[in-house]
């Protein structure tokens, strides 16, 4: 996998992310690992696309990723880069992960932590983002494992069936999401 250069620390090559207090206001840069081993606050975001059948685009998590490998969950999530919005580097994230553009609507902002069995730590003040597209996907074999396009009614049937089959993060949001979409219908 190839990690862009524009995310990496000058002094060590690593890749950082962007530490927050839970008003998202910046603390500082640490590496992605040892946030994630201390469990620090940082921020991240989760991208949902969706078709103008209003069918939700899932990725499978490729199943050598460092937590949740294999694991079904939104379009796109990852970190921003230092002075990047949200929404920007879900757009150039979107395209790295899943050969896809579309342009990112912020939806809302929810702050969750959560211990896997690897004793890593998600806390993530977690930006969702929303966009619609009909172009089919192009995913980064390093990143997705497979995709797929699901209507809301076989998904919500799924995740009440198998929910350990989906991310932390998607389960969380998932209910506001749908609420989101009720409320303001499929525009594309």
């Amino acid at each position: 996998m190839t990690i862009p250069t524009e995310n990496l620390s000058p002094l060590s090559g690593t890749d950082m992310v962007v530490l927050v207090d839970p008003q998202d206001r910046e603390l500082g840069l640490m590496e992605k690992m040892e946030a994630h081993q201390k469990g620090v606050l940082h921020r991240a975001f989760s991208f949902f696309i969706f078709n103008s059948k209003g069918e939700w685009l899932l990725q499978q998590r490729a199943w050598d990723k460092y937590h949740s490998p294999g694991l079904w969950t939104n379009a796109c999530c990852s970190h921003p880069r230092q002075g990047e919005t949200p929404a920007a580097a879900a757009t150039r994230r979107l395209q790295e992960e899943m050969g896809l553009y579309c342009q990112a609507s912020p939806a809302f902002k929810f702050l969750y932590r959560s211990e896997f069995s690897n004793a890593l730590i998600e806390h993530e003040l977690d930006h969702v983002l929303i966009g619609y597209s009909d172009t089919p996907p192009a995913p980064c074999p390093d990143e997705v494992a497979s995709y797929r396009y699901v209507s809301l009614s076989d998904l919500e049937v799924e995740m009440k069936q198998n929910p350990a089959h989906f991310t932390v993060w998607f389960r969380i949001c998932f209910g506001e999401i749908k609420a989101k979409l009720a409320a303001h219908p499929f525009v594309t």
